[in-house]
């Protein structure tokens, strides 16, 4: 445990060292690092399509889709599929970003490097994004084949709207333990698209 609260600290980029091995010392700091080390392990997943977006364009997704992997070769998408899953790329680029945004601003806001202002603006922000999204996704019409993803997608981002609305609590009572209620959420929307993004953008998720 020592060693996860030793590498949670280090994100920390204005902290002096004497500083940061107070924090890590006292009750709440090592409650902090545990909410932190848990939220690294949900901005893992989040930053690696944020990076690889940046790269891609929709016309190489939507290639990538039909390419079989080492394991075992995946029938191509229909033409049907492969324009839902090209629709619904902007919309999944948007929301990663915002979870990026909505994830970081709480662990720099756990380790004194960001303050309160920031951190309500980037969860308000990513509030917007979440709902817009949802909005946008109902909007789609799935092919036959790709209606439980759809439905498990929208889940995701209803999760990440839960998680947002918590976090947000805390600046009405005061009290930093909604954050650590919205962890749990987050993270779980996180997987689900994760899952999803392993069928929609085989190389945005790469596996294990």
């Amino acid at each position: 445990m020592g060693a996860k609260k030793g590498r949670v600290l280090q994100i920390s980029s204005s902290g002096s060292a004497g500083k940061m091995r107070h924090y890590a010392s006292s009750p709440a700091g090592r409650r902090s690092a545990l909410f932190a080390a848990g939220a690294i392990g949900l901005l893992a997943v989040v930053v690696a399509g944020v990076v690889h977006q940046s790269g891609t364009s929709v016309r190489s997704a939507g290639q990538a889709l039909a390419r079989p992997t080492e394991a075992a070769a995946r029938p191509a998408f229909s033409a049907a599929e492969e324009a839902y899953v090209r629709a619904l790329w902007p919309i999944h680029g948007d929301v990663e970003r915002s979870a990026v945004r909505a994830s970081l601003g709480t662990i720099f806001y756990k380790t004194g490097d960001l303050e309160r202002t920031e951190l309500k603006n980037r969860l308000e922000a990513a509030l917007v994004t979440y709902q817009k999204a949802e909005a946008g996704i109902r909007d789609v019409e799935p092919p036959s084949s790709l209606a439980r993803a759809h439905k498990d997608y929208l889940a995701a981002i209803r999760l990440y709207e839960q998680a947002a609305v918590e976090a947000l609590r805390m600046f009405s009572d005061g009290d930093d333990e909604h954050l650590v209620r919205a962890h749990p959420l987050s993270h779980e929307g996180s997987n689900k698209i994760r899952e999803i993004g392993g069928r929609f953008w085989r190389d945005e998720f790469p596996p294990n």
